[in-house]
């Protein structure tokens, strides 16, 4: 059993575990029942999009024009002559809880990686347009003024994020702090960051245009949850006698695991573009698991022939909420955090240049004409066009 950082509490004594439970449940636990329906969530996100379809004529005013193929991507792009710029807000979502759970359990600040896993949301979504960050915006939305009152807590979260961008080599432009008591519960923090971009030279830009069959699909490693399932993973929790301190085969805790920062996947992207390799498409893994596969408007079969290694901390969620890999590859990432369609004669030199940037990389399927559906042969899985509506 790995051992607590705080060596004067144990796993079994922690404030906050839930209590011990006799057996295992069998009966699955899914994302739905976490609090988290896409079925009512993904039609505001249509009606949204066609609202703002219609205020792109406001661009041309300022001799601007949208990049219409972007809408419904994961970042917007305007196209402002000599190159493109692209934007993005996006926020963090629940894992803060977890810090803050494991900060009471362990005595230890987990916020320089919740800072990373922020700027990631953000950034991951830019770069899938072909887009070089430029800028990150941040903003800290706490329940009330005593969270900035925890100077180890508050620099953790400056540091991790100065760090962040330090990797992507994106300016940290500024941000917001408000205390919003009774809006956000005291003692939390909402997290939250913009970013824009810049597509230049003009054919970085990866909407998808180029997509066709005979392209491969490579796919680059996740470090475990990243940033979308933590509503499931905390829900878990209640099933599990010793909460977030209950040991892992690798011999970290599941609150350890659940923290491990998401890959910031532009270093890849940038040394893609230097080694002259233009992507066809690019996704990044996030809500909806494997289903963002088929995030292409167009009809495509996608044939996955090599699946990623699960992260212990995704295989010990699907085992423990009894899911089944259908459920488990339509909800989290199962290993797998970003996607670059490219030629296939690129695709190789593409898996030795996201190794090179120390993120493993596997060639694992190809484009086909068919039908639009995602099937991933090795475990007996189809996901049809039905299966996602972002559109």
């Amino acid at each position: 059993m790995a051992v607590p950082d705080n060596p004067g509490m144990t796993a079994a004594a922690a404030p906050g575990s839930p209590a011990p439970q006799d057996s295992a449940p069998t009966v699955p636990l899914t994302y739905e029942q976490a609090g988290v329906n896409y079925d009512l969530i993904d039609p505001l996100k249509i009606a949204a999009q066609r609202a703002a379809a219609a205020t792109a004529g406001h661009l041309r005013g300022h001799g601007f024009a949208e990049v219409p193929a972007s809408r419904g991507e994961s970042a917007y792009v305007v196209d402002v002559g000599p190159f493109y710029l692209a934007s993005i807000v996006e926020c963090l979502g629940s894992k803060a809880l977890v810090a803050d759970e494991m900060h009471h359990l362990t005595g230890r600040s987990w916020y320089e990686g919740i800072a990373q896993d922020t700027i990631a949301m953000a950034v991951n979504d830019l770069i899938t347009v072909g887009a070089t960050p430029l800028v990150v915006q941040a903003y800290w939305a706490a329940g009330g003024s005593d969270w900035f009152g925890d100077a180890q807590r508050a620099q953790a979260l400056v540091a991790g994020w100065k760090k962040a961008c330090d990797i992507c080599g994106v300016a940290w432009g500024g941000g917001e702090t408000p205390a919003l008591a009774g809006i956000v519960e005291g003692g939390r923090i909402d997290l939250a960051a913009s970013c824009t971009g810049i597509v230049s030279p003009k054919s970085r830009l990866s909407v998808g245009d180029r997509l066709e069959p005979g392209n491969a699909i490579v796919i680059l490693a996740s470090s475990g949850i990243h940033a979308n399932g933590l509503s499931l993973a905390r829900k878990l929790v209640e099933r599990l006698p010793q909460g977030y301190l209950t040991p892992l085969d690798d011999g970290s805790t599941y609150g350890q695991a659940l923290l491990a920062p998401t890959v910031l996947y532009s270093p890849v992207s940038e040394r893609l573009a230097q080694a002259g390799i233009q992507p066809r498409y690019c996704v990044n893994v996030t809500g909806h698991g494997w289903r963002k596969l088929l995030r292409h408007p167009g009809a495509f079969t996608y044939r996955i022939h090599t699946v990623p290694p699960v992260p212990p901390v995704l295989r010990f969620m699907q085992q423990h909420a009894g899911l089944d890999d259908h459920e488990a590859y339509s909800t989290l990432n199962m290993g797998a955090g970003f996607a670059y369609f490219v030629g296939a004669q690129e695709a190789e030199r593409t898996v030795e240049v996201a190794r090179a940037c120390g993120i493993d990389a596997w060639v694992a399927g190809a484009v086909e004409n068919g039908p639009k559906q995602l099937l991933v042969e090795p475990l007996g899985l189809r996901y049809s066009a039905d299966d996602l509506q972002l559109r």
